[in-house]
Order: structure tokens, then sequence, then C-alpha cells
């Protein structure tokens, strides 16, 4: 028997392969849109539109792929999907430092997109070893796990893109190379062979994966509200970089040093108050108040006039990150132990469904805004948060209305 697998499943394995898995992603953040911008010959509305159409082709990749690994790691177990993420963000990394070109770049996250699926493997092994009435801390526990990755991350890559562009892609390479041999020697197996299931492609498509949440009371109505917040997410993260060099000429270490503090405020507001949060409004009041948090920031950010003020939104809006835990926890608690790497393989579907147009259309509203409203794709992620507060109220009276019926 693999000497990995004879070791008890526990958080501190999955919070160890989460922190290198989010180190690597973090520390090409600050350089990845100015290698683009680069590349274009140094016009942002041209690096805006490239990067956009960049993470829309690795999140369609996903899309595909993520329901695929999340149904094979019901049936293959949790440790081997993760091994192969990671094996394909290894590759990620290196072909992007190698690139010559924007084409090179494209055919990285093809290849990344098509394996990506550690995330959710890794939300399924918390919800393996995890009781229900702790999956909320423990999803605090992933939070506060990206935060360490993107504290550490952006500061590193910001330093080495001012050595040379491509060194941090070598770097993050190197940090997912460890991660892979963490997880191939040491992260033990959490899904126990009686609560595996055989896999089936009716489950594993992304559309039918999608349609098969309509089967868990209420599960539906918040997935969708997870798509339209990941939407939001997704059009902040995508024109960050090129919003704060644009708006306030920062430097890579300056974005990088924005990053940083968002990740430090997530592992205090996710790593040590989620629980006591949340032990004390509840899950589904922790979630609209992390919702309502998110929408104020983001109209903020659009708004801030000096780049001092976004460091002051940041330590408000990390307050937002209690909406991700206690979606999470809802979802789960209606899902059987034998499905829930198919559920998590169908949120992380929805992720990268998000990933497809909002970057594109964060872009182009960020090229479009300029000069007189650049901080416009800031408002319309704003009424996107809005939207998903009001799905997730519909969620939590269909919820009620099916226990009072039983």
């Amino acid at each position: 028997m693999d000497a990995s697998a004879q070791r008890k499943p526990a958080l501190g394995f999955i919070f160890i392969t989460l922190v290198l898995l989010v180190l690597g992603f973090g520390i090409i953040i600050p350089i990845l849109p100015r290698l683009i911008v680069q590349f274009r010959g140094g016009s942002f509305a041209a690096g805006s539109s490239s990067y956009g159409l960049l993470v829309s082709v690795f999140a369609v990749m996903q899309f595909i792929a993520s329901p695929i690994l999340g149904s094979l790691s019901d049936r293959f177990g949790r440790r081997k999907i993760i091994l192969l993420a990671l094996a394909g963000s290894a590759i990620d990394y290196v072909i992007m430092g190698l690139a010559p070109n924007l084409a090179w770049l494209f055919v990285a996250r093809i290849i990344s997109g098509m394996t990506a699926g550690a995330l959710a493997t890794c939300n399924a092994y918390i919800a393996d070893v995890t009781p229900p009435e702790k999956r909320a801390q423990a999803f605090g526990l992933v939070g506060a796990a990206f935060g360490f990755g993107f504290a550490i991350g952006p500061a590193i890559g910001g330093y080495l893109g001012g050595i040379s562009l491509k060194l941090p892609f070598f770097v993050a390479a190197g940090c997912v190379g460890i991660n892979w041999l963490y997880g191939a020697f040491v992260l033990p197996e959490s899904l126990a062979p009686e609560n595996r299931r055989p896999f089936s492609w009716k489950r594993a498509n992304p559309v039918g994966s999608l349609l098969a949440l309509r089967r868990f009371r209420g599960v539906f109505d918040l997935a969708c509200m997870h798509f339209i917040f990941m939407s939001a997410n997704s059009m902040l993260q995508s024109i960050w970089a090129l919003y704060t060099d644009y708006r306030y000429r920062w430097s890579p270490s300056e974005v990088g040093n924005s990053l940083t503090l968002m990740g430090v405020m997530a592992i205090v507001v996710q790593g040590g108050f989620v629980r006591r949060i949340i032990a004390w409004t509840g899950e589904r009041k922790g979630l609209v108040i992390g919702l309502v948090i998110s929408a104020i920031t983001l109209a903020a950010y659009g708004t801030a006039t000096q780049g001092w003020m976004i460091y002051g939104l940041v330590l408000l809006g990390a307050w937002g990150g209690i909406a991700g835990p206690s979606a999470q926890a809802l979802i789960t608690k209606h899902v059987p132990a034998n499905e829930q790497g198919g559920v998590q393989g169908s949120l992380s579907g929805l992720t990268s469904l998000a990933g497809i147009g909002a970057p594109i259309f964060a872009a182009w509203s960020f090229g479009k805004g300029i000069p007189n409203l650049p901080g416009v794709a800031f408002y319309e992620a704003s009424v996107l948060i809005l939207v998903a507060l009001a799905l997730a109220f519909r969620s939590f009276q269909l919820d009620d209305r099916v226990g009072e019926e039983a």
C-alpha cells in the first residue's frame, strides 16, 4: 500500500497543498498582464483585450474538463486528480516562461485549463474529512490558504518581475513542482472506497453536470448565485493589474503589494474570524453580509481617485470573504458523500464558465471607459453581486418551503 494512503486525511494536508498551489498562481499575477501588453507593442487597450481572451480560453477548457475530473475523483479518489491537475499547472508555467510570442501563452493556458481540477478536488477533499456543521469553518481555511499564497506570491512575482518578466513563471513552476512531490509522497487519500461510485459520462459532461444540480434542494439557485458571484470576482481579477497601472501608474511591485494586503486580510478574516462570525450569524446571514460588503467595495474601487484609497478598500472588502465559505457549506449540506466530487466539479465548471465571458466583458468595458470612466467594470461587477444576493434569498425561500412541506 502507498505510504501516503496509510496516513489519516486531515485539513492540514490539503491546506499545505492549497498554499503551494496558490503561491504559484500568485507569483504570475502582477507579471502576466504586463507581458501581454509587451507582446502587443505596449498598447494597454490591445493588451487588455488579449488578456481577456487568454483568461477566457483557460476558462473554456476548464469548463469542459472540471466536471469530468470531479466525477473521476468520485471514482478513483481525490489524490490522483490533484496530482494530474498540478502536473498541468507546472507545464503551463514552463511554457509561458519560454514563450517567444503571444500564441505560446494560449497554448500553455489550453493545457492548464484541460487539467485544472485541483481546487474543486481540494474542496471535495474538505467535504470528505469534515462534518457538515464544521464545513463553513473548514472552507474558511481554503480562503486562508488563498490569502497566504496571495500574501507571498504577488510580492515575490512583483520583485522577480523587476529582474525579468519571464523569471516569475519558472519560480511558479518550481512551487507547483514541489506541490506535486508533496501530493505524491505525503498527501493521503480522503475518499473511502465505500463512498466511491462508477464514472458516468452523463454526469461528467459540463451541461449534464449542471442540470444534475437540480436534484438537490436549494442547490441550483445557490449554484447560479455562485456563478454570478464568481463572474463579478473574475471581472475584478482580470483588470486589477491593468486598472491600477493605468489609473494610478502602479509598478509591478505596487500591484504585488496590493495583492499581498488582500492575502494578509484573507488570512485574518477567513483563517481567524470566519468560524466566529458564522457561529454568530449562521451560514445564511453570513452569506448575505458577505455579498453586501462585496457589492459596496466593488463600486468603491471604481470610484477611488487616488491609489492610497485602494488599500483602505481592500481592508473593507476582505470581510466580504465570509460569503464564499458560507455558500460552500450550504451547498455541501445538501449533497451526499459519494457525489461531493461531482458537485464540486460542477461548481468549478461554473467558476470557469464565469471566467469565459466576464474577463472579456471587463477588459472591453475597461478599454471603452478609458479615459473618462476607467472604473466602469467595477460598477458592473457590483451590480452582479446584487443579482447574486437576490438569488441567495430565493434559494433560502425554496429551502424553507420544502422544509415546511416535509
